[in-house]
């Protein structure tokens, strides 16, 4: 475990070393998250406890969901295109033959990267949002703490489903179309955009059972304190339990591709 530890580490730092594409990111939140605020806050003038959220908890729906933007990675910036590219390039041969595994090798090193951006650009955003607007942030520590968690097992199901789309470039000559796919899955079904609670019947039912719910709507949710006791328990489990299908899935998809490695150049 201390080699993966290790990984992290070196993940963190990877991204600590790039300061302007940081402060640019940081800048791009907070702008944006005026944007959206200001949008909701016309939306539920109109509209009061829409989703069962009133104006102050939807205020903070947005600016948290800006503070895990770059965290899940929701609109790129994740791992994936460096996997594809060693696939595409052959050197995903020297991975597979190095003497560690390499699905927690990389999740190691997306950890890593994730825990950057939420300090790197979680923190900024949200604190300006609390100072520009009245939000329901809660004041008891242990629910930040099970938000903490909750914002762990969403990254763990983020790598969980850009790991298979990573594997994708195995079979495929590009994985581009598969990214931006994943980049449209992840703007609509996390609740980035609106909240899955917005989502009128059927739809809103599927959406929150989905594995991208997983990775925004769900912690959201709990540091606004609407999953507690039981249901805190029962959200945390939704979020191990699609971290667990698809960490098993990617470990399967893995085992075909390596008993048939095709080099698509080099």
């Amino acid at each position: 475990m201390r080699l993966y530890a290790a990984v992290a580490v070196s993940g963190f730092r990877r991204y600590a070393t790039y300061r302007a594409a940081t402060a640019a990111g940081v800048f791009t939140n907070t702008v944006f998250g005026f944007i959206v605020a200001y949008t909701f806050k016309a939306l539920w003038s109109e509209r009061p406890h829409l989703g069962g959220y009133d104006q102050a908890q939807a205020l903070t729906f947005v600016w948290v969901s800006q503070s895990l933007l770059a965290v899940g990675a929701l609109m790129g910036g994740g791992f994936q295109e460096e996997f594809q590219e060693r696939v595409r390039s052959g050197d995903i041969a020297v991975d597979l033959y190095r003497p560690a595994d390499l699905q927690l090798w990389w999740l190691a090193s997306d950890l890593g990267r994730a825990a950057f951006q939420l300090l790197g650009r979680g923190v900024v955003p949200l604190a300006v949002g609390a100072l520009a607007f009245e939000l329901a942030l809660p004041a008891s520590p242990l629910t930040w703490l099970a938000f903490l968690l909750s914002v762990f097992l969403g990254t763990v199901v983020g790598f969980g489903v850009r790991y298979l789309a990573g594997l994708c470039a195995f079979w495929l000559l590009d994985g581009t179309g598969v990214n931006v796919l994943c980049g449209l899955l992840g703007v609509f079904l996390t609740g980035m955009l609106l909240p899955l609670n917005v989502f009128p019947g059927a739809l809103g039912e599927i959406a929150r059972a989905l594995p991208w719910s997983a990775m925004l709507q769900v912690p959201v949710d709990v540091v606004l304190g609407r999953h507690h006791g039981a249901g805190l328990v029962r959200a945390l489990g939704f979020q191990a339990a699609w971290a667990a299908v698809l960490l098993l899935a990617g470990r399967a998809v893995q085992a075909v591709a390596a008993r048939k490695v095709v080099v698509q150049g080099g």
